[in-house]
């Protein structure tokens, strides 16, 4: 149990600061729009998309390594001075290569050979990001929530400041969103110097080869995973634009983008989650706690994903903030997306309880082959349902595609690291939640008689939670929560 409590705490730890960074990228939305020409906001958004990809080569799963092989290791210092060395190797020659192939990266991508300085800029960004990765994952590792969380509230509070300072008030431009990311990078790497630094300066290990390329064979299959979960997130859009117009992508992009609450929730329990589960895998009680675990999330999850799709479809169309909405009325067409876009990422939290099976037993390579099944599977339902059902096409692959990663994963762990998870509680649980949706689903409409009955269930829900995870006195949810 006070395993369990110290999850849930260090899970809101890392959570404010990723609540953060995840609000900042919804919240400055408004603000470059206003700032910058649609034009200009296009070569950003594209130049990011392409920095999101190119990050996970650069950093080449290392930062999963180290936490599977520090977490065993005896000399730890072996293993981080290894993948420091090796990011910084990487990321030296990768900048390099962008360096010098700009220009005509700048127009393969889209944006324009013109715009070769924004490609120079995005390589700082891509090369000083990697470099904070393996402290940051140290931090996890060792369990220092509080420093991770300090860290990453200066470096976004560097880039708000940068933002503003440069797009605002010095009117550099679209260049401006660049340096603000750069100079947030280079404070978290000035903070978490002392880190770097106690490592390097006990001495040169000395290069391991065995040590190391037990490291890349673990580590390497994260990079094509990497690259097809992002895919999962982004293939949709060049399908919809085929099948049924940019208008309608705009609909569906603006209402996916509701989404990120849910996946905050999932990435704040992914911070704590993976170092918890590697620091107790040794324990006799190990998989019973993982099989709590997985419950209390299941619980909590649901709960957000009803609350969510309940909630927000309400909160965008009425008049709490005045003429002003969280989306526009012209793009209220896609509300009905939201919740099948939250339901994907719950699924996604549960794909993320799955992971303890190739994790501990060094089998990652499935991580590829599956995350490749949820690209396909994203991929084959766009094209099947768009052109019957629109928009909506969209979010059902959304949905289908971390289902059946998630299902894929459940299997592969249970066939190298069985679990036996409480499925008698899962399954009440599974009908408290669907029961939920049906009531709330039965009573739609307008006006205040269908939000109160919304409300009163999402109260009631908890307790439902509470009665069926406590018949063996277990009460996970208020510490995870």
């Amino acid at each position: 149990m006070a395993n369990l409590k110290r999850l849930g705490k260090e899970t809101l730890i890392y959570g404010t600061s990723t609540v953060l960074a995840r609000l900042l990228n919804f919240c400055l939305v408004p603000f470059y729009t206003y700032y910058l020409l649609p034009g200009e906001y296009g070569i950003i958004a594209t130049t990011f998309a392409v920095v999101a990809l190119l990050n996970v080569i650069f950093l080449f799963g290392m930062d999963q390594s180290y936490l599977r092989f520090a977490s065993e290791q005896g000399n730890k210092s072996v293993v981080f001075q290894h993948c420091f060395y090796g990011v910084l190797l990487n990321g030296l020659l990768l900048s390099a290569v962008l360096w010098l192939f700009a220009k005509p990266f700048a127009g393969l991508i889209g944006i324009g050979t013109e715009h070769a300085g924004i490609i120079h800029l995005a390589v700082w960004v891509l090369f000083l990001d990697v470099l904070n990765m393996i402290p940051f994952t140290k931090l996890r590792l060792e369990r220092k929530p509080w420093y991770f969380a300090g860290v990453r509230t200066v470096s976004i509070i560097v880039n708000v400041l940068g933002n503003i300072l440069f797009i605002a008030y010095l009117h550099k431009g679209i260049a401006s969103i660049l340096w603000a990311n750069i100079f947030a990078s280079l404070a978290s790497l000035l903070l978490l110097s002392p880190i770097i630094w106690q490592e390097l300066r006990r001495g040169y290990c000395g290069f391991n080869r065995r040590l190391y390329k037990e490291m890349i064979g673990f580590a390497w299959p994260f990079v094509p995973a990497g690259l097809a979960s992002l895919l999962i997130s982004v293939i949709d859009k060049p399908i919809l634009v085929h099948l049924a117009g940019l208008e309608q992508v705009g609909v569906y992009q603006a209402n996916f983008k509701i989404g990120v609450f849910m996946m905050l929730l999932v990435s704040m329990f992914d911070q704590a989650w993976r170092p918890f589960f590697l620091a107790h895998s040794q324990d006799k009680d190990a998989k019973e706690t993982f099989a709590k675990v997985f419950s209390a999330f299941f619980a909590l999850g649901s709960w957000f994903l009803l609350g969510l799709s309940f909630l927000m479809p309400v909160i965008i169309q009425s008049n709490l903030f005045g003429h002003f909405h969280l989306i526009a009325p012209a793009y209220w067409g896609g509300l009905s997306v939201i919740p099948l876009v939250l339901t994907g990422y719950f699924f996604y939290g549960l794909y993320i309880n799955f992971m303890v099976g190739p994790v501990l037993t060094k089998k990652t390579r499935v991580l590829m082959w599956i995350t490749l099944l949820g690209a396909g599977v994203s991929i084959t339902t766009n094209l099947l349902l768009v052109p019957q059902i629109g928009i909506i096409g969209a979010g059902w692959a959304v949905a289908l595609s971390y289902a059946s990663m998630a299902a894929a994963l459940f299997k592969f762990t249970q066939k190298v690291y069985p679990i036996r998870y409480e499925y008698k509680k899962l399954i009440g649980m599974l009908f408290a939640c669907l029961g939920t949706a049906l009531i709330a689903y039965l009573g739609r409409g307008e006006g205040y008689f269908s939000i109160c009955m919304k409300v009163i269930l999402l109260t009631l829900y908890p307790l439902w939670m509470w009665l069926i995870l406590r018949k063996k006195g277990i009460k996970t949810t208020p510490s995870i929560s």
